[in-house]
């Protein structure tokens, strides 16, 4: 017969290990979530921003914030900012960060290469310019891009030398050939759309030096983009800068599930 202090012994292990496999692994890390990058982790485009984020536009819809609601972090810092550029973050953004961090995400490099401007030369200009304007773009993003996320990834580890760093892409816009009965002409659509590869081939390759996680949204928006069945992206709005952003969908089915699929 084994000695009560054993079975006690063993009693106990048993408890303890089954509840390590019954409590998730966010409930025991305490997560500490910074959530940095421009107008795709703010959330604009989704219609509803809190009043304290001013030009920022800053959502309850937004995928970092979708997140936390749903994942209960020990700290949850909120600093993504509609219009921001690498320049930006660093200024504005990395402060948020410390070696208490366990978990940052962000969007960055699509208004440093012109988003913006390209898709307004495309929507008033002809095919011509439009095509010249993104060519620019995909210029600009191969040659000097690559060197300014290397900085921003860069200061990121150094200050949350700990944090599991998630880079999230961006969507094509379009669906080619698409439902739309007006709008813009295949021709600028496919332009716009090989913009966001290239975009993605560079902050992919840039995110992988860092050993950063980054995840593509372009197979996620798939049959959601413009002019497809079910738009997960605004077109020409009103505000005009919602336009051409993910709206509620878009964050929550879309970017989401991205964040999810690498913390659970």
């Amino acid at each position: 017969m084994r000695p009560i202090r054993t079975l006690l012994s063993a009693a106990l292990a048993a408890a303890a290990a089954l509840l390590t496999v019954s409590v998730p692994a966010q409930a025991q890390a305490g997560a500490n979530y910074v959530a940095l990058g421009d107008s795709y982790s703010s959330g604009t485009g989704t219609g509803s921003y809190y009043g304290d984020s001013g030009s920022c536009k800053r959502s309850q819809y937004s995928y970092p914030a979708l997140w936390a609601a749903s994942h209960a972090p020990a700290s949850f810092k909120f600093v993504a900012c509609s219009g921001a550029r690498t320049g930006d973050v660093l200024a504005n953004q990395i402060s948020a960060l410390s070696a208490s961090t366990t978990l940052a995400t962000i969007s960055i490099g699509g208004n440093d290469a012109g988003f913006t401007d390209v898709v307004s030369t495309c929507t008033f200009g002809s095919d011509q310019s439009c095509t010249t304007r993104v060519d620019q773009a995909k210029a600009y993003a191969t040659g000097t891009l690559p060197g300014l996320l290397d900085n921003v990834y860069a200061q990121i580890r150094n200050r949350a030398p700990s944090a599991k760093v998630v880079v999230l892409g961006y969507p094509r816009l379009y669906k080619v050939p698409g439902s739309c009965s007006v709008g813009l002409s295949d021709a600028k659509r496919s332009a716009i759309n090989s913009a966001a590869d290239t975009l993605a081939s560079v902050v992919s390759g840039r995110a992988a030096a860092k050993s950063f996680t980054f995840r593509d949204l372009r197979g996620a928006f798939g049959g959601h983009e413009i002019c497809s069945g079910d738009w997960w992206l605004n077109s020409l709005s009103w505000p005009v800068e919602e336009s051409y952003h993910p709206n509620r969908n878009g964050q929550r089915l879309g970017y989401l599930p991205q964040l999810n699929a690498v913390t659970g």
